[in-house]
């Protein structure tokens, strides 16, 4: 008969061969933290989760049915410079809350699935995460201890706060070009359609601010009030000053466009289109394909490539919240709507390297952006990669519908390519390309800093 704990509560542990199981009323994840005496991971190899299911003595298998998986921990694998070992259970929905849900119950037993401690976590109201219970070490053995302290911070803030870091900043975002103010008499320009942001960057979430409204002005205005200067001469016809009160009429506003039928679109970085056909309906299943290939260097005999392994994968946000990460490590979203077809070791080759296969009709309603991504596992920069792309293909008919190519190489290790964003919940998808660059090796240093696309 297993004993029941109660938060704060430890008790020993005779077996070294352990299963963590949760029982949890709505769909959710467990996974596990492996931390130092100082509480935080050694690096991202720490963190045992649904898209790195192995760590040190830790590992992540299918649970019961209609349950997270559960974590089968072998003590004496773990390294000897990993103090505690924290179980986290994270609800797929990071709207909801534990308050809304029964108690959630965490159970430790041996091997042979006989319970030693069960925990019922009571009391969490508004978290959406809760650190379940913990192993540790204590005078040479091993043991555990109810903790129950909730997170409403969300998936970011956890492992930002144990450490898992990205390796290197990001760059930061150039600054938008000064201009002049214009003339009296002139409409302010048009606004951009985009709403001031949110405060909802504060420290510890794991996102970084978001960068300067690219058409924000930096200088050249001076108060109301004061006199402007006069327009620019090649806005007058020559001896013609403009009629008294006359004001120019406002730019037209740039719709997206829909898809053209019967060629793809070549797409410049920062326009969008809308996923459906001129004249039809929205599209339901799309292929994003990306390639690129290695630059080619001199060598003793002959051309070289360079030994570059870039990754592609799409990170899914409900809001500003990461619910899923599709790539190489997981080749497939929780939900079963996107589809990643493997990973590609170099690069060389025709055709796409990585195709992502995406069923638009089956992503969850709470799902509004999926960014597509390229990462490089061994630290080369986009300097040493050449034609580097990302095109939108019909999977129903293998038309190529929108492409958009890189301009030249840039000093970063991995790049947004596009997203594929509906504004409003039932809104039509549409495609968005990026093509910007930061720093990072795999998709769980590229996850924190996605945040400015979204």
């Amino acid at each position: 008969m297993s004993a029941v704990l109660v938060k704060g509560q430890n008790g020993p542990l005779s077996v070294h061969d352990l299963v963590i199981s949760v029982q949890v009323a709505a769909p959710a994840d467990l996974s596990a933290l492996l931390v130092t005496a100082s509480g935080k991971v050694r690096s991202d190899a720490d963190f045992v989760f649904f898209n790195q299911p192995s760590g040190p003595g830790v590992q992540l298998r299918p649970g019961a049915a209609g349950q997270p998986a559960v974590l089968a921990v072998s003590l004496a694998a773990i390294p000897a410079d990993i103090e505690q070992l924290r179980a986290v259970i994270t609800l797929d929905d990071a709207n909801g809350s534990f308050g809304q849900l029964p108690a959630p119950i965490a159970t430790v037993a041996d091997a042979a699935g006989n319970a030693l401690y069960e925990y019922r976590i009571e009391g969490l109201s508004t978290e959406s995460i809760v650190i379940a219970l913990e192993l540790y070490r204590r005078q040479g053995d091993w043991k555990v201890r109810a903790v129950g302290q909730g997170y409403a911070g969300g998936f970011a803030a956890l492992v930002t706060d144990h450490g898992v870091q990205v390796n290197d900043a990001p760059q930061p975002v150039p600054q938008p070009a000064q201009y002049n103010p214009a003339p009296t008499g002139y409409p302010e320009p048009a606004p951009t359609g985009y709403p001031a942001p949110a405060d909802q960057f504060t420290s510890g979430t794991g996102y970084p601010p978001p960068p300067p409204a690219q058409y924000a002005p930096t200088g050249g205005y001076q108060a109301p009030g004061q006199s402007y200067p006069p327009p620019p001469s090649y806005l007058q016809p020559a001896g013609y000053p403009p009629p008294p009160g006359y004001a120019a009429a406002p730019p037209p506003v740039q719709e997206d466009r829909d898809l053209p039928a019967g060629h793809a679109v070549s797409l410049v970085k920062g326009q969008r289109i809308n996923l459906r056909k001129e004249g039809g309906a929205a599209l339901g299943y799309v292929k994003m394909g990306l390639g690129w290939d290695p630059v080619k260097r001199g060598g003793m005999f002959g051309n070289k490539s360079v030994d570059v392994d870039l990754d592609a994968s799409v990170v899914l946000f409900a809001g500003t919240n990461p619910v899923d990460v599709v790539y190489y490590g997981s080749l497939n979203s929780k939900d079963g709507s996107i589809r990643h077809q493997g990973d590609n070791l170099t690069g060389e080759g025709e055709g796409d390297d990585e195709e992502i296969m995406v069923d638009l009709t089956r992503i969850a309603p709470s799902v509004s952006t999926l960014v597509f991504i390229v990462t490089s596992y061994k630290g080369h920069t986009f300097e040493q990669i050449a034609n580097a792309y990302c095109r939108l293909v019909d999977s129903t008919t293998n038309a190529e519908l929108a492409r958009y190519t890189l301009a030249g190489g840039m000093p970063f290790t991995a790049m947004a390519m596009a997203k594929v964003y509906r504004p409003a919940p039932g809104a039509d998808w549409k495609l968005e390309a990026l093509g910007e660059g930061f720093q990072a090796k795999h998709p769980g240093e590229a996850v924190p800093q996605l945040a400015r696309f979204l």
